[in-house]
């Protein structure tokens, strides 16, 4: 299992724009076969800085899942909103993979 984490930097001034946006992730990000964790925007500290998390099975499954995503309405739609109204300034994608557990424990490799 992988994580991936999106690191948003967003025009401060569009915070609701991208509420929206992450509203409709909520609903298409499950439908096309990934795990949503959630969408995290600015509250107290940077007004700059958003977050994006998901679990996806593997990087093959990814892409088979961005497919999915990309040929998704809502997924069109909310690719189209973001162009359209550039609240989103810079995204960056990582994928991580979990080593522990919570308090300590240990996940097999």
């Amino acid at each position: 299992m992988l994580t991936c984490f999106i690191r948003y930097h967003i025009d401060p001034t569009k915070k609701d724009a991208f509420a929206e946006y992450a509203r409709n992730w909520g609903q298409a990000i499950p439908r096309c076969g990934a795990d949503l964790v959630g969408y995290f925007a600015p509250h107290e500290g940077s007004s700059t800085l958003a977050y994006g998390v998901y679990n996806i099975e593997s990087l093959a499954a990814y892409e088979a899942y961005r497919a999915r995503l990309a040929a998704d309405p809502l997924g069109r739609e909310n690719y189209e909103f973001a162009q359209r109204e550039k609240f989103l300034l810079r995204e960056d994608r990582t994928f991580l993979k979990c080593v522990s557990l919570p308090h300590g424990g240990v996940v097999s490799s």
